[in-house]
């Protein structure tokens, strides 16, 4: 597949789901046993002594939360408005356990639902009902009226899919829990991303004319003085 037909295949599905989407696979890798991160380091005794600055920071807390008690419900209103306003798209992440991630672009005032509608759309088996969550702890994601920015899901978010099937039932079984979990041809956008296009080859260096030198004046010689005519003195006489 060319740019042009893998550009045109995404822009197909995106105008199909109505919003931008991204496919990518999550490469993140684990943390190994025998990693030891700084945390867990032994700290020495002094580390948990009380300092001045510690006194500082505790008593400007405490003042900041105090002057917001203080403020009244218009103020606070205004500058959640101000906040709010800030936060112009909701980068929702949804991770599937066969390790695809499809990233979907929002409006903050848009449903959590509007995410499940889209999910329907693109899932490999949309007969069977499934659910989203986050974690950690894992919490199911049920009231689905809420906003983006309401939930807390803005300016970006992770969420997990799972389908949602009861324990011996018929889909419990390998074949559902391995996946695809996506559409074939949403699959097959992995990797693409319109907002990494490539743009024009620049110059080469070689091909730039190359500037001329500036032209620098020869020095020109120094005259000579002109020769003067041999005179005969005034006292010689012949």
């Amino acid at each position: 597949m060319d740019a042009e037909e893998a550009k045109a295949k995404l822009l197909a599905v995106q105008k199909e789901l109505g919003h931008e989407i991204r496919v990518f696979t999550n490469t993140t890798a684990s943390e190994k046993p025998d990693d030891v991160s700084a945390s867990a380091t032994e700290e020495p005794d002094d580390f948990y002594d009380f300092t001045p600055e510690d006194y500082y920071q505790i008593m400007s807390e405490k003042i900041g939360a105090q002057s917001q008690v203080l403020k009244t419900r218009k103020i606070r209103e205004a500058e959640a408005a101000v906040r709010r306003a800030r936060i112009t798209k909701a980068v929702i992440r949804v991770r599937f356990p066969d390790n695809y991630v499809l990233e979907v672009k929002f409006q903050p005032a848009e449903k959590i639902q509007s995410l499940m509608d889209l999910l329907t759309k693109v899932v490999a088996r949309p007969d069977l009902p499934f659910y989203i969550y986050t974690t950690p702890p894992k919490e199911r994601i049920k009231d689905t009226s809420k906003d983006f920015y309401s939930a807390g899901f803005a300016p970006g978010a992770i969420v997990y899919f799972s389908y949602d099937w009861p324990k011996d039932s018929e889909y419990d079984n390998a074949v559902a829990k391995e996946g695809p979990y996506l559409r074939d041809d949403i699959l097959s956008l992995n990797g693409l991303d319109l907002s990494a296009e490539q743009v024009d080859d620049p110059v080469h260096p070689e091909q730039e004319p190359k500037p001329k030198p500036p032209e620098v004046a020869s020095p020109l010689p120094d005259p000579k003085p002109a020769a003067k005519k041999p005179t005969k003195p005034k006292w010689l006489k012949l």
